[in-house]
């Protein structure tokens, strides 16, 4: 097994791209050190159990906030994804490994342990599988509703691109509370931004879930600071209404590494607030747009906010 801990192993196909400058985060960025006990201890449960992080792996930001309090969203499928996205810190390649059948019950174990309310499980992509992993997340929640029968599951998923397209609906019927499959960017950058995937399939694979389960959440993130420009931004919001999804977030792009697409500029909050009220004014059930959003960053709570809406939005409220 290559050492996926280097930066050449761990992005061998970034290794002959030039070093893009990586410019020096604002005050309203940044963030301290993870060094409290809760943020151990969970550290030390994942570990216990096996488990993979996207926290880790993609070099969130937030980690030690919500390490600290227990929340951990678990990456199932291995560490290594298939795809060579140009913004993501995750190793990519061929995976070493078939998928791990004991996997699924892992998981539920550290999210009884953890005494979660709500869990986000997600994954890399994993093209060298024929379902692209769709019965593994099934089996998935299968276990966590098993174990933790009040707990809430949201899912952030790979797009299952090259796969029969049935296998979304192994996914939708084993009853996630929130689908998430994440658009990343507006379609203008997806050349080299996110060259193996394709914007209007991600897009209509969302739609698609509606349509199986229309009571089913839905949710997309972006990031900014990549290159768009406000008038992208609006245009990918009203493709998501189009497409009925209930919950938008919107993130900075942080640059993990000289090897990665470079940072076009840091957003301003005063920015970030006005793309929160444009998309509530598109019609977004739930908005979570600041520079240190991401997709499962205070996800319990917005779920919680997530189904209000749609009760006050039905008159039951």
């Amino acid at each position: 097994m290559r050492d996926i801990s280097k930066p050449e192993e761990r992005h061998p196909e970034k290794a002959h791209r030039p070093d893009n400058p990586q410019p020096k985060k604002p005050d309203w960025i940044r963030v301290k050190a993870p060094t409290s006990a809760g943020y151990k201890e969970t550290r030390n449960l994942m570990r216990e159990h096996n488990l993979v992080t996207v926290c880790e792996e993609a070099g969130c930001p937030n980690v030690g906030e919500c390490w600290s309090q227990g929340h951990a969203t678990m990456m199932i499928m291995g560490d290594v994804c298939t795809r060579a996205c140009t913004f993501c810190n995750i190793a990519t390649g061929k995976p070493p490994e078939a998928l791990d059948v004991f996997e699924p019950g892992r998981v539920a174990q550290a999210v009884k342990k953890l005494g979660l309310s709500h869990v986000v499980i997600t994954s890399v992509d994993r093209d060298d599988v024929e379902d692209g992993g769709a019965e593994h997340f099934a089996q998935t929640i299968r276990a966590i509703r098993k174990q933790s029968p009040s707990t809430t599951i949201e899912i952030l998923t790979p797009d299952f691109l090259r796969c029969d397209p049935s296998v979304l609906e192994t996914v939708v019927e084993a009853r996630p509370d929130v689908f998430n499959h994440n658009l990343e960017t507006v379609p203008g950058l997806y050349p080299e931004v996110r060259p193996g995937a394709r914007y209007f399939h991600s897009l209509r694979l969302l739609q698609r879930v509606k349509e199986l389960d229309p009571a089913m959440f839905t949710k997309s993130g972006i990031m900014v600071g990549l290159g768009e420009d406000r008038q992208s931004v609006m245009q990918i919001m009203d493709d998501m209404r189009a497409a009925d999804i209930d919950f938008i977030t919107i993130g900075q792009y942080l640059q993990p590494t000289p090897k990665h697409h470079a940072v076009d500029r840091f957003v301003h909050p005063d920015d970030f607030k006005s793309y929160e009220q444009a998309a509530y004014g598109k019609g977004f059930l739930m908005v979570s747009a600041t520079p240190l959003t991401r997709s499962s960053y205070h996800a319990g709570d917005d779920f919680k906010a997530l189904r209000t809406a749609r009760l006050q939005k039905l008159g039951r409220l």
